[in-house]
């Protein structure tokens, strides 16, 4: 165990985000506190794109700002021009921490995805690199002596001491023990809000714990109806385990392949981009569609080899390469989150935030497909140096603000069918008022979807990921007959 000369800082979530916060904050000691061993759970070892950097001949950071700005719609422009500012620096280090991104001879090759205008997608394995990244970091965080990892770990509540600043975290453990570890401060890492919908291409076991602590102390929310679906989950029943589907890659599109209807209509061909558009375009598309499905005849003919483990899934499931690959929109990120500033602070001092739990605006109301692993290591890095710049504190005797219950099984398959019937690619005002209606627990998931219901519901327009099909009438008085 490590020998700690100042209060260590509590990070939740050992994904890309956690574990950028730990490395970097090395030789401050760190608590990590996961689910599963770093590098092992969350969304990060199931990342099957890449991650964005403006490297390559003829590209600068203003062409991917102006990218990420044009996906976004409403994006924080401070916050895009240090994500774009920054990419070089955490592909370095990244670089430096162990991973090997491909290379085409001696650089690094950079393939093209939906609402990029240049190549700049980096991989490591072909369609394998959030499992390169989290591999690489988890060994790193494995050899680091200031990082002590806590697996097996559950938040039942934050800590907090008399002038209100988050110290610490109230755990459990696989058995049940209650664990009550104080620090400096807490780093929530923790991930979205997909195990909180029916169809996803993340883990189940994510259901919005950061908004949920976040909640609890009073931190500042931000964003929250932004949610991303990935227009291309595989749709063969036999891919839908516990409500996670097989992601087809986006960089495939980038390759050439096409989304067509039953009839053999391609769905994009009206758009500038086609194909590559942004994703809340491409996904409303499909969704519109008579049996989507993609077509990979117009790629090389090598791109199995490219897509290693694409192929592979898709062989798991009957389907040879060249074959017909039926798809359908599947819940993939949260643009929302806790509020937080540019080195991850929320609004309540001592906690912080970073990756998809957090909100400082760079995505807008639709992310720009792979720049989520960039935000992890760049917004991570720069918590970690604001938490080890700021004067050490002395914890007294918190008070621990406990979250309320996790849902039972069959609440949360109420709870995960209300929001996949609501808080779709489109979504209809009716229906999210009775969705309000319907979200009536109290366990620490409804809480969460209620939240993500009400924010929609204040939104008069469409934006980005949030896209009303109809206008209806009465919600405010349906919402008030059930209140």
């Amino acid at each position: 165990m490590t020998r700690r000369s100042h209060p260590p800082v509590v990070v939740v979530g050992a994904g890309i985000a956690g574990m950028s916060v730990a490395l970097s904050l090395a030789p401050h000691p760190v608590i990590l506190l996961c689910g599963e061993a770093p590098g092992a759970g969350g969304a990060t070892p199931l990342a099957a794109g890449g991650i964005a950097a403006a490297l390559g001949p003829g590209d600068d950071p203003r062409h991917h700002a102006e990218d990420t700005m044009r996906a976004g719609h409403c994006n924080d422009a401070d916050a895009v021009a240090t994500l774009v500012g920054s990419a070089a620096d955490a592909i370095a280090w990244l670089e430096a921490t162990g991973v090997a991104f491909d290379r085409a001879g001696d650089a690094l090759d950079a393939g093209l995805e939906g609402g990029h205008g240049r190549p700049r997608i980096l991989h490591a394995g072909g369609d394998a690199t959030g499992a390169a990244i989290a591999c690489a970091l988890a060994r790193a965080v494995a050899a680091t002596p200031s990082i002590e990892t806590w697996t097996g770990m559950d938040i039942h509540g934050l800590r907090i001491d008399a002038t209100g600043r988050v110290v610490g975290v109230l755990a459990g453990d696989r058995d049940g023990h209650p664990h009550i570890i104080d620090g400096q401060a807490v780093v929530l890492a923790c991930g979205g809000i997909g195990g909180l919908f029916e169809d996803r291409t993340g883990p189940g076991d994510l259901q919005g714990l950061a908004i949920s602590a976040g909640s609890s102390v009073g931190a500042r929310l931000r964003d929250l109806p932004f949610i991303q679906f990935h227009p291309t989950a595989l749709a063969v029943p036999s891919t839908r385990t516990q409500g996670r589907r097989t992601l087809i890659t986006e960089a495939l599109r980038g390759a050439g392949a096409v989304l067509r209807d039953a009839h053999g209509r391609r769905l994009m061909a009206g758009h500038p981009l086609a194909d590559l558009a942004p994703r809340d375009v491409v996904a409303r598309a499909v969704v519109a569609a008579d049996r989507p499905w993609l077509d990979t005849s117009p790629c090389s003919k090598a791109w199995p080899e490219l897509f290693p483990a694409t192929t592979a899934s898709l062989r798991r499931h009957g389907l040879e390469p060249g074959m017909p690959i039926p798809v359908c929109t599947a819940q993939h990120f949260h643009m929302g989150g806790l509020a937080t500033d540019l080195a991850g602070a929320a609004s309540v001092p001592g906690l912080h935030a970073v990756g998809e739990c957090a909100c400082n605006g760079v995505h807008g109301a639709n992310r720009l497909a792979s720049n989520s692993l960039l935000e992890g290591v760049v917004f991570g890095r720069f918590t970690a140096r604001a938490i080890a710049a700021a004067p050490a504190r002395r914890v007294g005797t918190p008070a621990t603000r406990a979250l309320p219950a996790n849902a039972d099984p069959q609440a949360l398959a109420r709870i995960r069918a209300t929001l996949a019937r609501s808080m779709g690619p489109q979504r209809d005002r009716d229906m999210l008022a009775r969705a309000r209606l319907a979200l009536r627990g109290n366990s620490r998931q409804d809480i969460v979807a209620r939240a993500l219901v009400d924010a929609a519901l204040a939104l008069p327009a469409s934006v980005g990921a949030h896209h009303w099909r109809t206008a209806a009438a009465g919600v405010d008085q349906q919402l008030a007959a059930g209140a």
